[in-house]
C-alpha cells in the first residue's frame, strides 16, 4: 500500500522563513528548516499568547514594517522598469542587467524574516 507518497514528494516550506524544509523519509514531516527557524517562530507566539492578535499573527515593529515596505517597493520599481524597457525594445544586456536588479531586490525582500 502506497498511502503518503504523493504528499511526500512536494517540497514543503519552513513555517517561519518560507525556505524548503528537507524532508528525512520518514516520520512527522518537519515544519521547519532550521533550529533558528523554530526559535523565532516559538518566540512569535509567545509575544502574542494572551492577547487578542490570532496565534498566527506576525508582530513587527514599526522599523520592520517600514523596512519591509521599502523592500517590496523596490521590487516593485524595479519590476516596473523591466516592463518599461521592454515595451520601449530594450536589448538583451539591458535587460538582462535589469533583471539581475529585480531579482537582487526580490531576494531581499524574501530574506525579512
Amino acid at each position: 500500500m502506497t498511502i503518503g507518497v504523493g504528499r511526500r514528494s512536494r517540497a514543503q516550506p519552513c513555517r517561519w522563513c518560507g525556505r524548503e524544509v528537507p524532508d528525512a523519509g520518514v516520520g512527522r514531516r518537519r515544519q521547519y528548516c532550521r533550529q533558528s527557524c523554530r526559535q523565532r517562530a516559538y518566540e512569535q507566539r509567545a509575544l502574542v499568547k494572551g492577547t487578542s492578535l490570532a496565534p498566527d499573527s506576525v508582530v513587527l515593529t514599526a522599523a520592520e514594517a517600514a523596512e519591509l515596505s521599502d523592500r517590496v517597493f523596490e521590487v516593485r520599481c524595479a519590476a516596473e522598469d523591466v516592463a518599461t524597457a521592454v515595451d520601449e525594445g530594450a536589448d538583451q544586456s539591458e535587460l538582462r542587467g535589469l533583471c539581475e536588479t529585480l531579482l537582487k531586490a526580490a531576494k531581499a525582500a524574501d530574506g525579512w524574516r
